[in-house]
This record gives C-alpha cells, sequence and structure tokens, in this order.
C-alpha cells in the first residue's frame, strides 16, 4: 500500500495452511470452517528504493512469521510485501480467527520497512485470539460447579483483539514506528457467528449462494488515504501523519450459513477486482467439487493470481480507476500492489 498519508508471548504456529475446524468436545459444535491463504508481493520497481530491515529469524516474531509463510503445497513467495495475516483456532474449539493487514509503504520515505509493524500487528493479535473464547466460555452441564470454574481464557472480540494488539505494538521494541490498516474476524463454531473489527481499506466480504450478501466498506481520509495504526518514532517529531486509534474501527457481527464464503483481503485485491469477479472465480471452483479444504484453497490461490493479472493490466478499468474518477482523478487500468487473501467456507453440520 504505497501512498501518502498525514498525521513477548508464546509464538504457537500451526503446520498445515489450509485446515478444518471441527474438535472433540462434550459442547456442540456444528460449524466447521475451511481456510484458505494466499498472498503475492507487488513485482520489484526498479526506479524505487525499497527499505527493508526483516526481524531476525532467531526472534520470536521472526520464527512466526517464517511459520507463515510456509506452504506445504504450493511454492507461494517467501514475504508478503508490506502486507501480512495470522489464521488461528481460538480456545477449546470454540472458533477460529484471522486477519490480514496492510503496512502504509509511505514511511519508506522516512527509513522505516513498512512491513513490520503489519507483521507485529498480525503476531500479537494471533497469540490473543489463540489464547480466547469465540464466544462465551463454554460450559458442560454435566461437569459440576467446581469443574466449571477451572474453565480458563475469556471471550475476546475482534475489537478487544485489535485494541490489545496495537498497544502492544506500541510496546514493541523490534518495531520502530509504522502504520497499518487492519481487519480482524471470529467465526464461532458453536453458533455460526462472524464478528469483525476494520480500520481503514483493508475488509472482507461474504458470499452466499453466488451473491455478495455483505462487504465491509473502506474507511477512509480522503481518496486512497486509508485510516490507519500508526506508532510514531520516539527520536523525532511526526506529526505529519495521521495516528488513528482502535476505537475508529468499524464493528460488524452476523449469522453465517452452510456454504457461505468469507473472504478477508487487503486493497491489493479490491482495488483491482470487482466483487461479482470473486463470485465467478469461487463458483467456478465450487463446481469441480472435491475436498472442502482444497477447494478454498484453490479458491484463494486463484483469486490472488487473478488479482495479479488485473493489477498489470492498463487496458481493463478497475475498481481503483472507478474510485478515482468519482474523484476526478485520471487513472488507467489497474494499481500494482500487494495482496493477501484469507478466506473460510463455511459448513454446518444439519
Amino acid at each position: 500500500m504505497s501512498r501518502l498519508f498525514a498525521r513477548s508471548p508464546l509464538v504457537r504456529q500451526h503446520p498445515s495452511w489450509y485446515f478444518s475446524l471441527r474438535f472433540n468436545s462434550t459442547v456442540a459444535h456444528p460449524f466447521n470452517f475451511h481456510i484458505g491463504v494466499s498472498w503475492a508481493p507487488k513485482p520489484p520497481d526498479p526506479e524505487l528504493t525499497r527499505f527493508h530491515t526483516a526481524f531476525s529469524a532467531d526472534s520470536q516474531l521472526g520464527k512466526w512469521r517464517d511459520g507463515m509463510l510456509v506452504h506445504p503445497k504450493r511454492s507461494l513467495p517467501k514475504d508478503a510485501g508490506e502486507d501480512f495475516f495470522c489464521h488461528t483456532e481460538m480456545r477449546n474449539g470454540s472458533g477460529v480467527a484471522f486477519g490480514v493487514a496492510d503496512g502504509v509503504g509511505g514511511w519508506v520515505d522516512s527509513g522505516v520497512d513498512p512491513s513490520l509493524f503489519a507483521q507485529a500487528l498480525m503476531f500479537y493479535a494471533h497469540n490473543s485470539s489463540h489464547d480466547s473464547w469465540a464466544g462465551e466460555p463454554e460450559i458442560d452441564p454435566t461437569q459440576d460447579h467446581g469443574q466449571h470454574e477451572d474453565v480458563r481464557g475469556r471471550e475476546m472480540t475482534p475489537y478487544e483483539c485489535l485494541d490489545l494488539a496495537y498497544h502492544q505494538v506500541l510496546e514493541e521494541q523490534l518495531v520502530e514506528a509504522g502504520s497499518s490498516t487492519a481487519c480482524l474476524l471470529t467465526l464461532n463454531s458453536s453458533s455460526g457467528v462472524l464478528r469483525s473489527a476494520n480500520l481503514g481499506d483493508s475488509g472482507y466480504l461474504i458470499i452466499r449462494s453466488s451473491s455478495v450478501i455483505y462487504r465491509e466498506p473502506a474507511q477512509t481520509h480522503y481518496f486512497n488515504c486509508p485510516l490507519q495504526l500508526t506508532k510514531y518514532p520516539e527520536s523525532a517529531s511526526f506529526n505529519k501523519y495521521y495516528l488513528d486509534l482502535p476505537s475508529a474501527a468499524a464493528q460488524h457481527e452476523t449469522k453465517l450459513r452452510h456454504g457461505d464464503i468469507v473472504i478477508a483481503y487487503t486493497d491489493g485485491l479490491s482495488d483491482n477486482v470487482f466483487p461479482t469477479e470473486l463470485v465467478a472465480i469461487c463458483s467456478l471452483i465450487a463446481r469441480a467439487g472435491g475436498p472442502e479444504g482444497e477447494q478454498v484453497q484453490s479458491m484463494a490461490n486463484r483469486i490472488v493470481q487473478y488479482a495479479q493479472a488485473c493489477m498489470r493490466d492498463r487496458k481493463r478499468a478497475s475498481p481503483f480507476e472507478r474510485d478515482a474518477a468519482r474523484e476526478g482523478i485520471s487513472y488507467r487500468g489497474g494499481k500494482v500492489d500487494d495482496v493477501t487473501v484469507v478466506m473460510a467456507l463455511v459448513s454446518e453440520a444439519l
């Protein structure tokens, strides 16, 4: 997301990239979520010098980042550019949490690597979500009262997770400064309820029966300048940059159904691919059949590949071109950017 803008816990890694959430529990979990993830950094621009300083591979953040960027069934890029993401099971199989973040590229001009803020934000969101319940802590009615008191953890909404992760990034010494958009979601395996918190122009949409039934609106200060969580460096005055807080995040809640598809994305997707095209890609892959986990991963891969093709096409009208035209700005074709997608395919035991 290259644009102008104005004013350590335990690491938990998961071995597989797409997974199905179904758990053994005396509490009913009728909803099963199949997860697919794909990403691609923008191609290098020979005319631009990018400032890049990665977390050490020996640090907790570096180990977690590298674990997330491993895909056992497909050769994916070893970095996600200035984007990053997370996904995790939540406590006791109560649901799944996932999210995306898009580092603000303008920090390069101040000698700051924009990817570090986004990676750290997702790292802390991942850890907090993993230890929390998707809804109220589940109590087995067959247990006695003393066992009820042993239930650990607490319910955490996406907004609470975003707020906690942001303040942990502010305390993180490995992140000097930076900004990022953020979109976090939880899906409850008992109720099928989706909850979200979104700040900026990353977002998500829900597909049901070959139609987009919900799309999270983008939040911007002005055209191509999203709301963004920000950390200022201690050594200098940076009052020219925007400083948005988690309290500005939009929150949403809805009930999912069997067959729904949830797609969380950075603006490398929404600036280049129309929602109707996402529906067409998902429908085509679903009709081909196969295990649901493989289907959703194929959807994620195909969507990212299509976004890459669209951003290089200067003749095709893009969502970004149409948004620019509404502001009286002349722009043609796609917008080259990093693109990241995290998807969930919903199954319900009927």
